[in-house]
Parts: structure tokens; C-alpha cells; sequence
């Protein structure tokens, strides 16, 4: 596909390495524009070695002007990549027919390259130390801190103090706010015997990383390790379900399984122990220059998984009221089975 039109600043980069939040990237057969406003131009040129760098103020204007001049028939485009009224101007009374291709960006970057791959670890590694040093602060706390105050912990942590930029904006859950998967930080203080869940990751060279931990405060002290110890029985035993099912996803994904096998692997596991109710999400996703990608690892999906995807497994039990468990890794297929970032 020689012809489209991108405005996603990831799928951009990927195209020329380098990206904005004003630009239109158009590949016009063997022909490449990126246009953008003045702001950016300068840095544009410097760092783009496979695309003209044309400056605009009117984006839209002369993309239809470059595409008026190519005499091209046919453009693909991704409907869920411009805004209503972006597309409106863009395609209105045009001489060259537009093709709706949804997601072909994300689609082109599910098989990632070695040099990917190399990035992506780093960025796992980076987020695993930065763990580690939120692990060691909150064991030196010498008073009870609340969720807000490890939110913002979390951030200069996983960051290293502002060095790296964060893949989302991290998740920092106590004991009931752990059950909703996607819980906002709260005034609720962590005490002695409290389950903790954090979720967070990091980006180097734009490439994300992606973890979660749920562990046990004891005795003033947490880690992050996989093998957890809780005071209260039922987190031990929902948290240990949790883990069987992680780790059974992780040793038997293979390469040739539907996606929706992977999800299978890890969500038997908790419907067998009775849970499968609070199991509330998909087991992985993708992971890349989004933080969402593709493959989705689902029991709806039925992507082939191949060698060189990279994607998350993090099955997970909530239970309303009461607490929640996620364990989280990113993993890549490497010679037809899943290795942990």
C-alpha cells in the first residue's frame, strides 16, 4: 500500500521517525510529505531522512494540493485518524477517491523488528528499576502515605525523576480501589497488611513499557516480586489463582495459537477456580509506540500470534468492595514462544 494519509503522530514516526502534534504525513508511491506549521520545521528537516519537509499554515489545504499534483486515483485512510470536520475538508469535492482502511497503521506494526523488540526491552527494564525504586521508598516511609501521594510518587519513580516519559498515567490502587481495574487515586492511606496494586510503565526512544505488581505491605515494608505473601488468607488465595493463570498463559503461548487460545490459557485457569465472573477484561494487548496495539489477546480475537508480536498477559480477579489482583508482564514471540521483557 504506496498511497495513504496519516495524521497519528505514532504511526507517523513510524513511518519517517519523527512526529508533532500538528502534521499530515502523505505517501504518495515512491513520494513521502510530512506537512507541518513553522514551529517545527526546523527539527523536521533535521531529523527526517525519507519524506520532504513541506511547511504550512493550512495542513489540509496542501495536502489536497500535493494530492491534486501527484494525479494519484486512489488514497487509503484511517476513518478513526482525522475528526469529522478534518475530513470533511479534506475529501470534499476531491479529484482523488478516498478509502476507508481502518487501522492499517496499527496493522502494519504488529510484527515488530529486531531494533523494536531491542527498544522495547530497554523500556521494560527501565520501568522493572523504576519499580524497584518505588518499592524501596515506600519501605522507607516513615508514615502511612495515601494513594494520591504514591500516584505522584510513582510518576518521579518510573520516570527517574523526569528522565524518561511515561507510557500512561500510572494506576495506584489499596486494598477495595484495586478492584476496579482502572481505579483514580484516593485520600485512602496505606496500612499495615494492605494489598497494593500499581500499574505503570515507561518510554524510551517513544516505545512503551508496560507492568503490574500487586503485592502485601507488612511489617513497613513491600516488593514487587512475583512470589507474594499476604496476612489474609483470601488475597493469598485469590492472588495465587491470579499467578497460575499469568504464568500458565505465559510457558504455553505458542506461535501459530489464535489469540483467543493465549486468553483461553489464562482465563480457564479462573473460571476453573470459580472466578470467572471477575475477570472483567481481555488478557493482553499489544504493545509498541501505543501503548495499546495490536494483537488484542481476547477470546474474540482470532489473530494468528507470530513470532516478533509483543504483547502484554494480565489476567486478573476483582471482586467489588473487597480488593483486587492484576499481574502484569509484556512478553515477545521469539522461535514460537512467549519470553518476558
Amino acid at each position: 500500500m504506496n498511497n495513504f494519509i496519516l495524521k497519528n503522530e505514532n504511526a507517523i514516526y513510524y513511518e519517517c521517525g519523527f512526529s508533532c502534534d500538528n502534521v499530515i504525513f502523505l505517501s504518495l508511491g515512491s513520494e513521502k510529505f510530512f506537512i507541518t506549521d513553522a514551529r517545527y520545521t526546523v527539527e523536521a528537516k533535521q531529523c527526517i531522512k525519507n519524506a520532504e519537509v513541506i511547511e504550512s499554515s493550512d495542513l489540509i489545504r496542501t495536502a489536497r494540493r500535493l494530492l491534486k499534483k501527484s494525479k494519484i486515483k486512489k488514497i487509503h485512510i484511517d476513518p478513526y485518524d482525522f475528526c469529522i470536520g478534518e475530513h470533511e475538508k479534506l475529501v470534499k469535492d476531491s479529484v482523488v477517491k478516498f478509502i476507508d482502511k481502518t487501522n492499517f497503521s496499527k496493522n502494519k506494526r504488529v510484527i515488530k523488528s529486531d531494533e523494536e523488540i531491542e527498544l522495547l526491552a530497554i523500556a521494560s527494564q527501565l520501568g522493572r528499576d523504576g519499580f524497584d525504586r518505588l518499592a524501596k521508598h515506600i519501605s522507607s516511609e516513615t508514615f502511612f502515605t495515601c494513594e494520591k501521594r504514591f500516584h505522584f510518587k510513582t510518576k518521579e519513580f518510573l520516570s527517574n525523576v523526569g528522565e524518561f516519559e511515561l507510557s500512561f498515567d500510572p494506576i495506584v490502587a489499596i486494598n477495595e480501589n484495586a478492584a476496579k481495574p482502572h481505579a483514580l487515586p484516593s485520600d485512602k492511606k496505606l496500612q499495615e497488611s494492605d494489598l497494593l496494586l500499581v500499574d505503570a510503565g515507561v518510554k524510551y526512544n517513544r516505545y512503551c513499557s508496560d507492568r503490574t505488581a500487586t503485592s502485601c505491605f507488612k511489617k513497613g515494608k513491600i516488593d514487587f516480586k512475583r512470589e507474594q505473601k499476604f496476612v489474609k488468607k483470601k488475597q493469598q488465595k485469590i492472588y495465587d489463582i491470579v499467578y497460575k493463570a499469568q504464568r500458565r498463559a505465559i510457558e504455553k503461548a505458542r506461535s501459530g495459537m489464535k489469540a483467543s487460545q493465549i486468553d483461553a490459557l489464562a482465563r480457564d485457569v479462573i473460571e476453573n477456580a470459580g472466578y470467572g465472573n471477575y475477570f472483567v477484561h481481555s488478557t493482553g494487548h499489544g504493545v509498541g509506540l501505543d501503548i495499546h496495539e495490536f494483537p488484542v489477546i481476547s477470546k474474540k480475537n482470532d489473530i494468528i500470534i507470530k513470532d516478533n508480536m509483543v504483547f502484554t498477559i494480565e489476567p486478573g480477579i476483582y471482586l467489588p468492595g473487597k480488593f483486587g489482583v492484576r499481574i502484569e508482564d509484556t512478553v515477545v514471540m521469539r522461535n514460537g514462544k512467549a519470553i518476558v521483557l
